[in-house]
C-alpha cells in the first residue's frame, strides 16, 4: 500500500455494482462492457483445474523426512511450472476463516452510505470502491473492493477501519497475524526449494509489508460481457487468497495461453507467486497472470492478503541464482518505488513488471 500519486486523478462516474444489481438487475453500463478480445469464455473446461498443485503444509512442518522431501519437490514444481498452488492443512483455525468471511460479507451488505464513510480516493488503494482506475473512459471491473494496509502500522489509515461490523477490526487483526505466519513459513520452504538458506527472505524483507483486499462480486446478468477483476500479476512476493465458502468459481489463471479456472478446495488457501519473487529468483519462479469472472446467479467473495518486503528494501536477482547460463534479467531497485509504480497504473497483465526488466542482448 504505497503512497498515493501526487497528480490529480479523474475517474469519472463509477457505478457501485451492488447498487446497480439491486436497481437495474439486467443493465450493464457501457463502462463495464469489455472489448471483444477481453471478454471471458464462460464455458471453459473445468477438468484442467484439477492439475493445479496442492501443497500439504502439515508435511512440511511436521512430516517425516521422506514426506518433507517429497513436499519440497511438490512445492518446487508448483512454483516453477504454475506459480499458483492450493495449501491444505495450513494450521489456521477454520473458525477464524469463517469469522473473517462473515465480517467481510457483513461489511459489503451494509447500506451504501455506511460503506462510503471509508472511500477509496482516486489513485489510491485503501478504502472502499474500485482500485486501479486512472481515467474517465477506463473499463471497470464488476466488483466492489475494500482494501486496508495492515503491517507495519505506519501504512495503516485508521480512518478507513470500519466501526461496523463491530468485530471487524479484531477479526482482521487475528486473521492477518495467522496469515503472516503462514507467509513467513512458506518463504522458508520456498528458499529451501531454491537451495538457499531458509531465513534468506526473512532477513532480506525487514518488517514485511502486509495488506488485505476483500473483493465482492455480485451476480451479473451478462457474465460474458464483463470481468470481475482485470488480468494482472501481483506486485507482492506472495499472495494468499481465501475463496468464500459456497461462492461461484471465479478465479482463473493464465496457463499456456489458456484461462484455467481454480476450483476451490474446502478450507484450502490459494497461494501465488508475485512479481517480487520473480525478480528475486531471476525468473525461475514467475508471477502468473490471473483474473476473476462473474456468475449469472451467484455472488462471490474473496479475501486476498499481499505479503511483500519493507518499502526501503533494495531488490534484485539473488546472486546465488545467477550464472553464465542464467544472466541477470532484472535491475536492482527500491521496493517502495516499485510498489508506487504498481498501484499508480491500471491492471494490465504483467506490464508493470517492465519496470524492472533488463533488455538482454543475446547476439554478443
Amino acid at each position: 500500500m504505497a503512497p498515493a500519486p501526487i497528480f490529480p486523478v479523474k475517474v469519472g462516474h463509477i457505478d457501485d455494482v451492488q447498487e446497480l444489481r439491486k436497481a437495474k438487475p439486467t443493465t450493464i453500463p457501457e463502462r463495464f462492457v469489455r472489448d471483444l478480445t477481453e471478454r471471458p469464455t464462460i464455458a471453459t473446461a473445468l477438468s484442467s483445474a484439477t492439475d493445479i498443485p496442492i501443497i500439504n503444509f502439515s508435511k512440511l512442518i511436521e512430516g517425516n523426512p521422506d514426506e518433507f522431501h517429497s513436499e519440497i519437490l511438490n512445492l518446487t514444481t508448483a512454483c516453477e511450472q504454475w506459480g499458483f498452488f492450493q495449501v491444505i492443512n495450513h494450521k489456521i483455525d477454520l473458525s477464524l476463516l469463517e469469522s473473517i468471511e462473515k465480517v467481510a460479507k457483513d461489511f459489503f451488505m451494509l447500506p451504501l452510505e455506511e460503506k462510503q464513510k471509508y472511500p477509496m480516493a482516486p489513485g489510491t488503494v485503501q478504502g472502499y470502491g474500485q482500485a486501479f482506475v486512472f481515467s474517465e473512459n477506463q473499463k471497470l471491473d464488476w466488483c466492489n473492493m475494500f482494501a486496508l494496509g495492515v503491517e507495519p502500522h505506519c501504512i495503516r489509515n485508521p480512518k478507513l477501519w470500519p466501526a461496523e461490523p463491530a468485530e471487524f477490526s479484531q477479526t482482521l487483526e487475528n486473521y492477518s497475524s495467522k496469515v503472516r505466519k503462514l507467509c513467513e513459513n512458506l518463504l522458508k520452504y520456498i528458499a529451501m526449494s531454491l537451495g538457499l538458506k531458509c531465513d534468506v527472505f526473512e532477513k532480506m524483507f525487514g518488517v514485511a509489508v502486509q495488506a488485505v483486499r476483500m473483493n465482492y462480486y455480485p451476480p451479473c446478468s451478462r457474465p460474458d460481457l464483463v470481468l470481475g477483476l482485470s488480468p494482472h500479476s501481483d506486485g507482492s512476493a506472495l499472495t494468499v487468497l481465501q475463496q468464500g465458502k459456497g461462492s461461484s468459481v471465479g478465479l482463473q489463471i493464465l496457463k499456456n495461453n489458456t484461462w484455467v479456472p481454480v476450483q476451490p478446495i474446502a478450507n484450502a488457501l490459494v497461494v501465488n507467486i508475485g512479481d517480487t519473487m520473480e525478480v528475486l529468483t531471476n525468473g525461475r519462479y514467475k508471477s502468473v497472470e490471473h483474473r476473476a469472472v462473474t456468475h449469472r446467479e451467484k455472488d462471490r467473495l474473496s479475501i486476498a492478503t499481499f505479503y511483500a518486503p519493507d518499502y526501503e528494501t533494495e531488490l534484485g536477482p539473488m546472486p546465488e541464482l545467477l550464472d553464465e547460463n542464467n544472466p541477470c534479467k532484472y535491475r536492482r531497485y527500491n521496493h517502495g518505488e516499485y510498489s508506487k509504480h504498481y498501484v499508480t497504473n491500471k491492471l494490465q497483465g504483467k506490464k508493470t513488471l517492465d519496470f524492472a526488466k533488463i533488455e538482454i542482448d543475446y547476439s554478443t
